[in-house]
């Protein structure tokens, strides 16, 4: 902010200058095509991105997309960093303090792995605060930018049925391989899974969800479980995101009772699309991770630049079948340069 201080300040004295010289100057430079011309979106400003973590494809479309604003605005940098791991709580809360009170950053764009915890690490912060992905409740932060999670879920549950139904299960029982439990990103998903399934006319198991914190091998430990608890095979295994997806489709490879299970994960990455393809993972609900990164830096910009923001920025979202994972592959190949 005080960059954008000494901005105003200096703007404000040349133009005084001007007026001295007997400028007839009458409007604004003329651009080509006789628009007026505008100033640069964010001169000097220095944008601080804190992801939940870097190490994971999905952090890494919305590291490109915060990138992609920068190369797109070279006036504009933006710095990317996250912790090792989405359980890596200690390791973030370090992060965020420091940067916070470091000086040298304008705004900040936040994907809090412990939301309540962000919530008091900013009060009383002036600085422009985005969250993305996950939301943060504070009057601090001016907007969320993501995916409405509860809404895409159950757009994924619906679909589920109708794919279970077309495998020919006439039981069609649905069991949630969750993330972080507590983690309101996870709750919503669960959420949204559950009204979708049962919207469809599906029935989901709530006394049987499973807490595998988002990573792939206690997936795996946790559909094991499933499938020693349902010898009989389980029409729907819905998960958190697409590695815990891929990580239960594996497990239950070779037992004829879950030959058919649907198996929905939830981000769209590249893997999933391949897996999808190979017939590894039934679909997924595919979050604009790369978009995401985009727009929240976009909003700290515009925030910045004095801009009244919308408080929830959709960055999108659609369901990942055989029928269109090959489209989709190849344009997130495009968003990393591949």
């Amino acid at each position: 902010m005080k960059k954008r201080l000494l901005a105003m300040l200096l703007a404000g004295a040349m133009c005084a200058s001007l007026a001295a010289c007997g400028s007839t100057s009458t409007g604004g430079d003329t651009a080509e095509g006789g628009e007026t011309g505008s100033e640069s979106s964010g001169e000097g400003y220095s944008i601080d991105v804190i992801l939940k973590t870097t190490a994971s494809e999905y952090w890494g479309y919305v590291k490109a997309g915060a990138e992609k604003y920068m190369a797109d605005n070279p006036d504009v940098k933006v710095e990317v960093k996250g912790a090792s791991s989405e359980t890596a709580y200690d390791e973030q809360q370090n992060m965020i303090e420091t940067d916070l009170n470091s000086g040298a950053y304008d705004a900040f764009v936040i994907a809090p792995l412990q939301a309540d915890l962000v919530t008091t690490l900013i009060a009383g912060k002036e600085d422009p605060i985005i969250a993305v992905d996950t939301d943060i409740d504070a009057p601090e932060v001016l907007s969320f930018v993501g995916t409405g999670n509860e809404d895409a879920a159950a757009m994924g549950g619906k679909a589920a049925v109708e794919a279970a139904e077309a495998a020919g299960w006439t039981e069609i029982k649905a069991i949630a391989i969750s993330g972080v439990q507590g983690d309101g990103t996870a709750t919503a998903r669960l959420t949204g899974y559950q009204k979708g399934i049962e919207e469809a006319g599906g029935t989901f198991l709530v006394d049987e969800i499973q807490y595998a914190d988002a990573v792939a091998d206690k997936a795996a430990t946790s559909m094991e479980a499933i499938m020693q608890n349902h010898p009989e095979g389980i029409a729907i295994i819905v998960c958190n995101n697409d590695d815990m997806a891929m990580a239960a489709a594996r497990a239950a490879k070779g037992n004829e009772a879950y030959a058919n299970t649907v198996f929905v994960g939830f981000d769209g990455i590249q893997s999933a699309c391949t897996a999808i393809l190979n017939g590894e993972e039934t679909m997924s609900v595919a979050q604009e991770a790369y978009d995401m990164g985009y727009k929240a830096v976009e909003a700290a910009v515009k925030a910045l630049n004095g801009e009244t923001l919308e408080e929830f920025i959709d960055s999108g979202c659609s369901v990942v079948t055989k029928d269109n994972a090959q489209e989709r592959l190849d344009t997130l190949k495009s968003y990393l340069g591949e």
